[in-house]
């Protein structure tokens, strides 16, 4: 956290987060590297904090756009709106604040960064147990990624995460699907073309794609579209929200969607604070943001499900043949993870627990 700026007191909200983006927007354009800079402090005399939040989306406009996006300008509205602006949110989307988004977490450990909207994962080499929140076909569905919250798993989840520095204000899934360039879909391991390079995130994922006959490139969401047009992909695999944010219709020709309730792939994503930035609020500013966290948890589960049969029809209004996969083709996929299954719960100390509790959640 940092001290704020001097706040024109006839300033709307909008007008107040309109200016932070065009600040931001040239803080970029100069090509200011914000990460490491010190910008985190503690509250001025009179309480007043700003909260930096980053995210790798594309902003949300008139509070329509990714709904991460969506999730992250509610958030900042009420924590100020609630707190008669003793606290305030700037937003930082899509890159625009740390440039490789996987950085996010060392921003917020080393306090040059408050929030963001993160997957966890990413952070997965400095906490090997956050890739249970990205494990191969471990979570297949929307019913069963809700479940996890009120579960065993959630809740060690939860604690792992305050222990290494973040608490969880909002537990944010998100489905993903697979596009390829070529004309036959991928609906099974066995659909896999031999050669063909494809992009995930989650190291157990990798490893499983590896053992089924992909070779990797690894990038960012971002930077997908233009490998898929280069020809340095064949396929690509993230979630729907982002195939639609980033327009990837115009890419690929095939879609395997997965509104049929049915992916080998599914990434937590939550809005998180740095514990020590969450410290340096008063009790009374705590429990705002904790409330407001809470509050837009329906919006967030709702929301992501509700995109994954957006983008489905999205992409068939452009032309792209999408597909589903069935519970066997899942089957198969799931016994296709599990050497990384089996690797993760021999190299992360607590790995098999965390695994038996994760495969105890319903999926229904």
């Amino acid at each position: 956290m940092r001290n704020p700026p001097e706040r024109s007191r006839g300033m709307t909200r909008q007008q107040r987060f309109s200016r932070y983006l065009t600040g931001t927007g040239a803080l970029l354009a100069s090509g200011a590297l914000l990460s490491g800079c010190g910008l985190a402090s503690g509250p001025t005399d009179d309480g007043e904090v700003t909260l930096r939040l980053s995210h790798q989306w594309p902003a949300a406009e008139d509070g329509e756009g990714d709904f991460r996006a969506v999730l992250a300008e509610r958030f900042a509205e009420q924590v100020e709106e609630r707190t008669d602006g003793s606290v305030t949110v700037e937003l930082h989307p899509n890159n625009s604040l740390i440039e490789d988004p996987t950085e996010q977490y060392s921003a917020i450990r080393e306090q040059t960064l408050d929030m963001s909207v993160y997957p966890l994962d990413y952070a997965a080499g400095d906490v090997p147990e956050f890739s249970m929140t990205l494990m191969p076909a471990m979570v297949r569905n929307h019913a069963q990624a809700q479940n996890w919250k009120d579960s065993e798993i959630g809740d060690r989840i939860a604690e792992i995460s305050e222990e290494n520095g973040v608490r969880i204000l909002t537990w944010v899934w998100n489905a993903g699907a697979l596009g390829t360039a070529g004309d036959e879909p991928i609906r099974t391991p066995d659909d896999v073309p031999s050669g063909s390079v494809t992009r995930a995130a989650g190291p157990k994922v990798e490893e499983m794609l590896e053992d089924v006959g992909f070779g990797l490139s690894s990038m960012p969401s971002s930077d997908i579209y233009n490998a898929l047009q280069t020809g340095t992909l064949d396929s690509a695999i993230t979630s729907t929200s982002s195939f639609s944010s980033y327009r990837l219709y115009e890419q690929v020709e095939t879609f395997t969607s997965p509104a049929g309730g049915n992916t080998f792939w599914f990434m937590f994503e939550p809005l998180i604070i740095g514990t020590e930035s969450y410290d340096q609020l008063t009790e009374e500013q705590q429990e705002t943001v904790d409330e407001v966290g809470a509050d837009l948890q329906e919006f967030a589960y709702t929301a992501s499900e509700e995109d994954d049969q957006r983008v489905h029809e999205e992409f068939e209004e452009n032309g792209v043949e999408v597909v589903e996969m069935s519970d066997s083709d899942f089957d198969e996929w799931r016994e296709a993870s599990q050497p990384a299954w089996e690797s993760f719960g021999e190299e992360v100390e607590g790995g098999e627990e965390l695994l038996e509790l994760g495969e105890s959640v319903p999926a229904e």
